[in-house]
């Protein structure tokens, strides 16, 4: 199957077209001809206003819940969500029944990925059966397919735990992703811990619970001069740590959610289920900060935090709501819409080169002869996430019916075109 891709802007550092806009010819899964025009007979064109394309996206933590809880979502319609959110691999969350802490549920889902347009890595859990007392055997689930090690949405409370998983992964290179939580702290809160949550008459979650851990995380990176990768920061003062630890020259990542950019505590008026998250979302001020590492470079990558909840765990009380929202595809529009200065290059740092990088995806460039995995979006159009166009099999997303700025095209991948 032949696709021609007109008139699109380049945005690859590593290619010698970076910048120029081209039309580019694919045959398959090759890019076969890149020029100003191409004119042959294709089985499809695809031609868009200000249409960029780049290196393939890649988010770094999400929850496709399958095996065993398939009625949040499938590996095919988390698949689906995320081709249309212009994402062509995703690391998916060890939280499944049964959890992914040994290599044959790794291989399950390293097998059952080979035949869907986007491939799947599965995130190894970091300790048998995510319970935080023993060490999963984590070497067997690299060498079957595990990108990294994570409790995932239970991460691993014990200091002298987490000290040795460091130094366990550190044998082979391997990298830890921990979610800023300690759960001692704020354990019966629902949402940032400040005025917005006097206001509301809700129990608090404060900034302390993330800060300590990202504090205790980075001195054990420090000591074992291992790989971390800490997701889901909220708040200013964590963002600080991290921009420090990084200066010092430690091994260590991060990634910020698109809501956490779009969304304060202040958004919780109206007692949104959907906004009810973990970590909650905090004050603008630290929005604001949020924002301003991701423009000054400090953040480095964005990822969805897709996680889908049923009907019934969103249409309810707000204190009896569990936590978590789908953001696969509204990721993009939804950096795009806060930061607009934002330029093309540094989305896709944000996107996919800065986690190719970071968990060694081996990766390829735009340029006549490579393999085409492809994100085709622009930073003009409009995105408006329905239940008619939502491909997750959940729809707990506070941007339902919010007009976006900034739209995916598609994806090409393994030789398939999915287009929006």
């Amino acid at each position: 199957m032949k696709i021609l891709i007109r008139h699109a802007k380049i945005i690859d550092e590593q290619s010698p077209f970076n910048g120029l806009i081209k039309d580019i010819l694919v045959d398959k899964d090759q890019i076969i001809a890149i020029s100003d025009q191409i004119d042959e007979a294709v089985d499809q064109i695809i031609e868009s206003p200000e249409l960029c394309v780049s290196i393939g996206w890649v988010d770094t933590f999400a929850n496709f819940c399958d095996p065993g809880i398939e009625y949040k979502e499938t590996l095919e319609t988390g698949s689906a969500a995320a081709a249309a959110g212009g994402f062509t691999q995703v690391f998916v969350l060890p939280n499944t029944d049964p959890v992914v802490d040994n290599k044959s549920q790794v291989s399950y889902i390293v097998q059952h990925s080979k035949s869907l347009p986007v491939s799947i890595h599965p995130i190894g859990a970091i300790t048998k059966k995510i319970e935080g007392k023993d060490l999963a055997e984590m070497y067997d689930m690299k060498n079957n397919g595990a990108i990294a090690f994570s409790d995932g949405l239970s991460p691993v409370q014990t200091a002298g735990l987490f000290l040795k998983a460091l130094l366990y992964v550190k044998a082979f290179d391997g990298v830890l992703i921990q979610v800023p939580i300690d759960k001692s702290i704020g354990s019966g809160g629902l949402i940032n811990e400040g005025i917005i949550s006097t206001q509301l008459g809700l129990p608090g979650i404060p900034a302390i619970s993330e800060e300590t851990i990202v504090k205790r995380d980075i001195d054990l990176a420090r000591y074992t001069g291992s790989k971390l990768h800490i997701t889901g920061v909220s708040t200013a003062t964590s963002m600080e740590l991290i921009a420090e630890a990084k200066k010092e020259g430690l091994n260590i990542s991060c990634s910020v959610t698109a809501y956490q950019l779009h969304f304060c505590d202040e958004d919780l008026v109206n007692y949104d289920t959907n906004l009810k998250l973990n970590p909650p979302l905090r004050t603008r001020k630290d929005m604001l900060a949020l924002q301003k590492a991701v423009l000054d470079g400090s953040v480095d990558c964005i990822a969805s935090h897709h996680l889908p909840q049923n009907w019934d765990n969103k249409v309810c009380e707000f204190e009896y709501a569990k936590s978590g929202m789908i953001g696969l595809q509204t990721s993009f529009p939804a950096v795009n819409s806060v930061l607009p200065n934002l330029t093309e290059t540094q989305i896709v740092g944000l996107f996919s080169g800065n986690a190719r990088k970071i968990f060694d995806i081996p990766t390829t460039n735009i340029n006549v002869g490579s393999q085409a995995e492809l994100t085709l979006f622009s930073k003009s159009g409009n995105t408006t996430l329905t239940t008619t166009n939502n491909k997750s099999k959940s729809a707990n997303s506070a941007f339902l019916k919010k007009e976006l700025k900034g739209k995916v095209l598609g994806i090409l991948h393994k030789g398939i075109i999915i287009t929006n």
